[in-house]
Formats: C-alpha cells, structure tokens, sequence
C-alpha cells in the first residue's frame, strides 16, 4: 500500500534537524525499497525546514510507523506532528522520482 507521511517539526529546532541530518539522510537511503520519496518541506527554498513528507510503499499503515521509529529524526525527538495518510496515486504512468 502507498502512504504520505507528512512531518511538522517543533518550532525552534533547527540546531536538532542539522545535527542528525546526515544520519537521517543515511537512514532514507538505507529504506530505498519503502521510502520511494523523502524531502523537507520549506515556506521558501532558504528557510530552516518545517518538516517532512515521505511517499512509503509498505504493507499497513501500522508497518509505516514501526518504519518512523527507527528514523534519526524521530528517536532524536524533532518531530511535533506526524500524519499517515493512505495515498491513491492518480497518474499511473507518471514515475516517482
């Protein structure tokens, strides 16, 4: 089943996201096979991220969650909010990047 996961982080935590950053980034890699996009998400492209989104292809949305609580920035304790969302992809034709 496909899931979008969107991320918010706690406010004023930008020091936390930079410091684990390398370490999330080697975790989204790592999860290649489930985690087919991750990205922060910016009010503009400079901006300190706000959060996340992941498009995730697992078996439930309870898999999706055991996958979160291995994630650096989830253990580290930047996350505020987390929404697990099922997601119909529209366009059959267009590839995930």
């Amino acid at each position: 089943m496909l899931f979008a996961v969107l991320f918010t982080d706690k406010p004023g935590h930008g020091n936390l996201r930079a410091e684990n950053l390398d370490a999330h980034i080697r975790w989204v890699a790592e999860r290649r096979e489930s985690v087919l996009v991750a990205g922060s998400l910016r009010v503009d492209p400079g901006a300190v991220p706000k959060g996340g989104l992941w498009i995730v292809e697992v078996p439930s949305k309870a898999a999706v969650l055991d996958l979160m609580k291995s994630d650096p920035f989830y253990i580290c304790g930047l996350r505020q909010d987390i929404e697990v969302l099922h997601w119909s992809k529209a366009l059959e034709d267009k590839v995930l990047v």
